[in-house]
């Protein structure tokens, strides 16, 4: 714990950390799969959207193409898994479903923990989403102030870019070692951990964190151990 002793500011992803993209998702997803009169699983459905959303976001990085937009990189996911299971739609339909998006919630224990934070640290949002879609979410769907919330798009690419972790500790005018990326996704602790931030690594899916030399300092749960840990 020597090592956080320097740390000021705490960066929170929110897609799949502070917001339960799963538990928002999946009835919206159930009933689009009933409506098609398809017998495929609303969860096995969202565990391939999920993970073609990732593919889509690092091929906008590798590519260099820029950052395209989080809800552009879902929608093209969204297709890419209907066809993955047979599925017609057509862009009417892909849209209207997409507003699903504007109803995700947070997990039970984020903002209570973030009450117990406040008090010694900088509390900030660090999203691949574009600003004002972190802007509604923030403000109608976790419905807590964060001191600042920063979208990715300042740089123009997806995390983990490393410039995404340096652009945010410069806005925050934090050392690298000040700040600690608070993650439910290994590869984001390891992007920031590799750019000297200190990382969190909260489990709430029960993965493995990856082979890599950035290791987390911290391995929570959920946000009322990272609040026990870190008070």
């Amino acid at each position: 714990m020597e090592r956080l002793g320097m740390v000021r500011a705490l960066t929170f992803d929110l897609f799949g950390t502070v917001l339960d993209l799963g538990g928002s998702l999946t009835p919206f997803i159930a009933q689009f799969l009933q409506s098609k009169g398809s017998k495929a699983s609303a969860d096995r459905f969202w565990e391939q959207w999920r993970a073609r959303q990732r593919i889509e976001q690092y091929q906008d990085n590798i590519m260099m193409l820029g950052h395209s937009g989080y809800l552009e990189t879902a929608r093209r996911a969204f297709a890419y898994t209907l066809g993955l299971n047979h599925i017609q739609a057509t862009k009417d339909e892909v849209k209207e479903f997409m507003r699903a998006w504007q109803e995700l919630s947070p997990f039970p224990d984020v903002v209570p923990a973030l009450e117990r934070l406040k008090a010694r640290y900088q509390l900030v949002a660090l999203s691949n989403g574009e600003p004002h879609f972190l802007d509604h979410l923030v403000k109608n769907r976790i419905k807590w102030q964060f001191d600042q919330v920063i979208s990715v798009q300042v740089v123009g690419a997806f995390k983990p870019h490393p410039g995404v972790y340096l652009r945010a500790a410069a806005i925050l005018g934090r050392e690298m070692r000040e700040c600690l990326m608070v993650s439910a996704h290994s590869f984001d602790v390891m992007g920031a951990k590799a750019c000297g931030y200190r990382g969190a690594f909260v489990t709430r899916y029960g993965l493995p964190y990856e082979d890599s030399p950035y290791q987390p300092d911290v391995v929570v749960k959920d946000f009322k151990e990272l609040a026990d840990v870190l008070l």
